[in-house]
């Protein structure tokens, strides 16, 4: 790496001016280097010019930035400019719609961010916002570039100012497709979603030997920090991928679900799949025991678009599904409790997960489809402890802000504060639809009659019987959809298998929805 790899005055080499920016346009395109591309290969990783070629749409790539250098004069770094320093930024379109992308390269002083590199992604940044076309960062960089010091640590600042004002602005997706440490990891962070490949990218704040020094644990950096770990423990990453390839194809299909700005609608997609589609299986989907389990995915998978549910967070706090769907065509964010995990009780995990996934929806213009079977709020001294009224709160906070169209269907256990919490009629639901199969009410038959009838329990000759008995009375008069139905906190009571119909014609009619929040500055989210 040297000023003469394609630097330097055209008239000490005898060229022409033309003959200058054609060879340093070529050596624009080399990178660090064919031996620095040939290890990136090596790992198993793309270089940061072909994650953009597969990623866009073929030839629709338009690079800005690619004579930039950086300014570091000391550690002998005059000797060492590469000409893009580090980072490729540009537009281009995605299934023909215009998008903003930088992607770091590795193989130029190790994706290292400089002032200069700062500068390139945070003019795109602004161009981004000013255009009104989601942001895409592929992440590949060791960090803050050491040599220039306070100055790279500047240049994170200014780009983690322009994440947040593009919150909620712009869809912003992140890569993470080789280390992302320090930092550097608080970029993708504030982004709305995240993606990681499998053995080759990993994130932390303090890597594998800081935390041996300091809490004496050995661990590895995949164990740490990697895919994995952040997609099932952490939840820090949206989704995995097993490879470059497959993660850019999975960051082309998230964006198919979302408008380019939030003053738009999310994309209509035309489908053959008929909005009358009765799937019959879903009126016998429902366990005739209370306690029994089911996989709502299958509720999800017969009620939408056929192949259309793209789940978001799969493998963390899976006992709340959520994901993107759509619904005639529509884009819908679908949140669903799941009993086939825990019971689809509420807990720390699920409740965050949820919250920040209906906000990003409600951000972007998404209708909002939940289907409801919740016990309740999971008890215990570690939920209690860790704030499981402050998090829970979040998911609370989120469905009463939202303003899109929110469309609700109880398909069993509706019960205590989760019912309430759980997109309800009482925090502006537009459609409050229940299964023949729903239960709503204060808790689950057994711990009502245990506590209404405790006395009677225990004068009885056999107390077995008669709580039995009084459960199933209870069960008769409360276990149902028809009382709340009456007082007007359910819409209508539907065949599982016409829920699709009327979900459809339901979106249709919301589709000019108006609703607003008093005027504020921003709210107090519990966090």
């Amino acid at each position: 790496m040297s000023a003469g790899s394609g630097c330097g005055n055209a008239s000490d080499r005898g060229e022409t001016p033309v003959e200058r920016l054609l060879r340093m346009r070529a050596a624009s395109l080399e990178g660090g280097g064919a031996e620095a591309v040939k290890k990136q290969h090596e790992k198993g990783k793309l270089t940061a010019r072909e994650r953009i070629e597969l990623f866009l749409d073929e030839g629709s790539f338009t690079e800005s930035g690619a004579f930039v250098t950086h300014r570091c004069a000391d550690f002998g770094m005059t000797e060492k400019k590469v000409l893009g320093d580090g980072v490729v930024t540009g537009h281009g379109t995605v299934d023909g719609r215009a998008v903003y992308v930088f992607s770091q390269d590795f193989t130029v002083f190790g994706g290292a961010l400089s002032g200069a590199y700062a500068e390139k992604i945070c003019r795109l940044m602004d161009q981004a916002m000013k255009v009104g076309a989601p942001l895409i960062g592929l992440n590949d960089s060791g960090g803050a570039r050491i040599q220039e010091g306070v100055v790279s640590l500047g240049g994170y600042a200014e780009i983690f100012w322009r994440n947040t004002m593009a919150s909620g602005v712009i869809p912003q997706l992140s890569a993470v497709m080789g280390p992302c440490a320090g930092g550097a990891v608080y970029s993708p962070a504030i982004t709305d979603f995240i993606a990681m490949v499998d053995q080759t990218s990993y994130m932390f704040v303090t890597g594998p030997n800081v935390v041996k020094t300091v809490t004496h644990e050995t661990v590895t950096s995949e164990d740490l920090g990697g895919s994995h770990a952040h997609a099932s423990k952490s939840g820090v990453a949206h989704f995995t991928a097993p490879s470059d390839a497959a993660c850019l194809a999975l960051l082309r299909r998230v964006l198919s679900y979302l408008p380019s700005n939030n003053t738009e609608d999310p994309p209509f997609r035309p489908t053959d799949d008929p909005a009358n589609r009765a799937d019959a299986a879903l009126d016998s989907i429902v366990p005739p025991h209370p306690d029994q389990p089911y996989d709502i995915r299958d509720v999800i998978q017969g009620v939408v678009d056929r192949g259309s549910f793209l789940e978001v967070h799969q493998e963390f706090a899976q006992n709340i599904v959520v994901g993107f769907a759509r619904l005639g065509g529509r884009v819908v964010g679908v949140v669903a409790n799941q009993p086939a995990v825990l019971a689809g009780v509420l807990d720390i995990e699920a409740s965050v997960k949820g919250a920040r996934f209906i906000r990003f929806c409600d951000a972007f213009n998404i209708p909002l489809v939940t289907f409801e079977d919740v016990p309740g709020f999971l008890p215990g001294t570690d939920q209690e402890w860790h704030g499981i009224i402050r998090h829970g709160a979040k998911l609370l906070y989120a469905y009463c802000e939202a303003t899109v169209p929110k469309l609700t269907v109880i398909t069993r256990k509706a019960y205590g504060g989760a019912y309430d919490v759980m997109s309800s009629k009482h925090i502006r639901g537009d459609l409050n639809l229940a299964w023949p199969t729903a239960e709503i009410a204060v808790m689950g038959a057994k711990g009502a009659v245990e506590i209404i009838f405790k006395r009677e329990i225990a004068a009885s000759a056999d107390p077995a019987a008669t709580e039995a008995k009084l459960t199933a009375e209870y069960r008769e008069k409360f276990a149902n959809p028809y009382d709340a139905a009456s007082y007007g906190y359910v819409d209508d009571v539907v065949l599982p298998s016409k829920t699709r119909e009327r979900l459809i014609r339901a979106l249709e009619v919301l589709r000019t929805k108006r609703d607003r929040n008093p005027p504020r500055k921003h709210g107090n989210i519990p966090l």
